[in-house]
């Protein structure tokens, strides 16, 4: 492949990355565990994953 032809695969794969990974998708396809309840609340789930590590007894699901 020319160098041309790789850049443009390159901003195409940008472009469609940040079609795909935002926030509102992430907690469409993701459940948080607390102990022994599970929810799909964003504004729970955004909170959750902004820590580095997550806190004890919760979990990150994914959906899929």
């Amino acid at each position: 492949m020319s160098e041309q032809a790789i850049e443009k695969e390159v901003v195409s794969l940008k472009y469609l990355l940040s079609v795909a990974d935002t926030p509102e998708q992430f907690c469409n396809a993701t459940e948080l565990v607390n102990r022994n309840r599970i929810t799909s609340n964003p504004r729970k789930i955004l909170k959750e994953a902004n820590h580095f590590r997550l806190r004890p007894f919760r979990f990150l699901i994914n959906k899929n």
